[in-house]
């Protein structure tokens, strides 16, 4: 009977899966060995390993692998202290405690394209606006439309959309803190400093771990927002790597050539999250 309901609630999640996920990866590792446009009427020419050499001397490609790699660098950085910030001032004593984990965690809510088109009003209009009015606008001016602060941009709006997710994550690391631990430390003397970082982020490994994961995760992989804040521009200075490999299939036509470019990019994505993984796991404190 058992079997039978474990049955029931997984087979049609792994037909799903099977059908959603592994076929269409299968897929695209074999289109990547042709020369081919996509188009089914066309003929598909077997061209082995050439779409994998040719990538590296892509130099779309290479300025797209920096870029992303660039991005991603800056918003693990400020995804996490900020979710990091937010999940010590949540837990502290703050009056408005859950008015405050909702608005902090309310810009996840919001559809990465939709939010996209809201930042894109944000600095192209309120910016301006505010520049104008205030006397700084060497600070406010339209990000966007500047090669060396548009890449900026999208980490700020990534940030502002990630940060309270990742705060959930940490305030519950936070939680699971023994409070006997804290109260040992306020009496030897410890200051708020101490405390933070000689027990609550050792402590909190398991909890960023998890969200160092999910942001170089999701930071490898932005497409959407990439897409509605920027469209790869100005002159290709926000291009990556998944904006960068739809214009490859979709834009050029190209469809082994960018099938090539998905492969390396999963492999990619594979290797560097799994290594953080496994970094971050040896630096775990048992409580």
């Amino acid at each position: 009977m058992t079997k039978g309901w474990f049955a029931l609630f997984t087979v049609p999640l792994l037909v799903i899966f099977v059908t959603v996920v592994i076929i269409p990866f299968l897929m695209g590792i074999y289109y990547s060995f042709f020369d081919w446009d996509g188009i089914g009427a066309n003929p598909m020419v077997f061209v082995g390993l050439e779409n994998y050499t040719q990538l590296f001397s892509d130099q779309r490609f290479l300025d797209s692998a920096w870029l992303t790699v660039k991005f991603t660098i800056l918003a693990l950085i400020s995804v996490n202290i900020l979710g990091i910030t937010f999940a010590l001032l949540v837990t502290s004593a703050l009056r408005t405690v859950n008015a405050a984990r909702a608005m902090l965690f309310m810009p996840n809510l919001i559809g990465g394209l939709i939010l996209g088109y809201i930042w894109q009003f944000i600095f192209t209009d309120a910016f301006k606006i505010i520049g104008e009015s205030t006397g700084f606008g060497g600070v406010f001016f339209n990000w966007l439309l500047d090669p060396d602060y548009a890449l900026y941009a999208l980490v700020f709006v990534f940030t502002w959309q990630m940060a309270g997710y990742m705060m959930i994550i940490y305030i519950a690391g936070i939680q699971g803190i023994s409070n006997e631990i804290i109260e040992a430390a306020k009496i030897d003397g410890a200051s708020y400093w101490q405390k933070l970082r000689k027990i609550t982020l050792p402590l909190l490994m398991p909890s960023i771990t998890i969200s160092m994961f999910l942001t170089l995760s999701f930071a490898f992989k932005i497409y959407d927002v990439n897409l509605s804040l920027t469209g790869g521009g100005p002159i290709n200075s926000t291009e990556l790597f998944a904006l960068h490999i739809y214009n490859e299939i979709f834009g050029y036509g190209n469809y082994g050539f960018g099938q090539a470019k998905a492969v390396i990019f999963f492999i990619v994505v594979a290797v560097v999250t799994l290594t953080q993984v496994y970094i971050t796991k040896k630096r775990e404190v048992e409580m």
